[in-house]
């Protein structure tokens, strides 16, 4: 990850997830600060072991300004539960802190500009897992294009994270049949996740 601050404020470096996202929600950088309702930074717990990573957010998180709190979220959640995870244990975010008009994916010049704030997440939080959720968020932090197939059913490691892949929660919505294959692969990252962070 970065060897030094990304941010340049005055006094000590951006080193705690409060500091980072009082910064956050000044955030000017691209187009998606003009429409937007509320940044959407993250939440969760600050040392957790496993770092959740949607793609963007969508209405009711705009809304909100909290992530996974619509359809999907609700639906996460009972995900994450099935595998003895509570919500408040992880931390959850987003790679795009703003929401995309219509929900569509984000932009090169977007992704590029709002990076920095996940990369901070990232050290701060210091996971031993990434669960990253659907092809587009899975493909940017990889730095790969590969289809959502490819990716599944392994532990990918990311600089110095191990990853698994698996559908983002708004694709199973509307597609109930891939629910067999997320239950298999949040079981495997579960799996692996208690030998990486036993407790």
């Amino acid at each position: 990850m970065s060897q030094e601050p990304l941010f340049d404020i005055p006094g000590e470096p951006a080193r705690d997830l409060d500091t980072v996202r009082k910064i956050a929600i000044e955030c000017r950088k691209c187009r998606l600060s003009e429409m937007r309702q509320n940044v959407v930074f993250g939440e969760g717990n600050p040392h957790a072991g496993l770092f959740v990573i949607g793609e963007a957010p969508g209405a009711d998180e705009d809304a909100q300004g909290r992530p996974f709190v619509g359809r999907s979220g609700q639906l996460l959640d009972k995900i994450l539960l099935a595998v003895g995870f509570d919500r408040k244990e992880v931390y959850i975010g987003n790679i795009i802190k703003c929401r995309p008009p219509e929900n569509r994916n984000p932009l090169a010049d977007e992704i590029e500009c709002c990076m920095p704030w996940l990369e901070e997440q990232l050290d701060i939080v210091a996971p031993k897992m990434l669960l990253l959720l659907g092809r587009v968020a899975a493909n940017t932090i990889l730095g790969i294009s590969l289809s959502l197939a490819a990716m599944r059913g392994r532990v990918i490691r990311w600089k110095g994270f191990d990853c698994v892949v698996t559908y983002h929660p708004a694709a199973l919505l509307r597609n109930p049949n891939w629910k067999r294959p997320c239950w298999e692969d949040v079981q495997m990252m579960r799996a692996h996740y208690d030998k990486v962070c036993p407790k």
